[in-house]
């Protein structure tokens, strides 16, 4: 087993060189200490000082240098979207309401789109709202929020989960 105790921000780094690849999902992303198998088999002991958010495109520095991808593992997802831009807007605010994790994005045809994962209940309020929904399996990759510490990972205030990313 090989341990990485150094995160390198997604766009900061050439992910082409990644020797391999782990899938992880969101609830496994905010880690400081986990064993990581890769695609291609190997282990990987995530040994950090503080926990992070791993966010998908993040390279993990190996001892021997090397770097490994993690990439967000597709998962059930419930994709928002709305014919009025007040709706959107109304909708998003009652998901901030209720603290959930969102992902926002532009589809493929312009539109601006919430990810949440996929909740009935939550699914019926935002039909309700005047949003559509339709149900996915994809990467999630939801907004760090507005205390993060910086505008990639969450922190949190009690330590125990919370960090920025790690450099060395």
């Amino acid at each position: 087993m090989t341990r990485a105790d150094t995160v390198l921000p997604a766009g900061s780094w050439d992910s082409a060189a990644a020797s391999d690849h782990v899938l992880v999902d969101f609830d496994r992303r905010h880690r400081r200490r986990i064993l990581l198998r890769t695609e291609g088999g190997r282990e990987v002991m995530l040994d950090l000082p503080h926990a992070v958010r791993l966010r998908h495109g993040d390279g993990l520095v190996l001892e021997d240098g090397s770097r490994i991808r993690v990439e967000a593992r597709p998962e059930p997802l419930a994709e928002i979207h709305a014919h009025a831009e007040g709706d959107l807007v109304r909708i998003a605010w009652h998901l901030g309401n209720r603290h959930l994790p969102v992902q926002l994005l532009k589809a493929e045809d312009g539109s601006d789109r919430i990810r949440i994962r996929a909740d009935h209940v939550i699914e019926e309020m935002v039909e309700g709202l005047g949003g559509h929904v339709e149900l996915i399996e994809a990467p999630f990759d939801p907004e760090s929020g507005a205390y993060a510490g910086g505008h990639d990972h969450l922190h949190d205030e009690d330590g125990d989960e919370g960090g920025d990313h790690v450099h060395g």
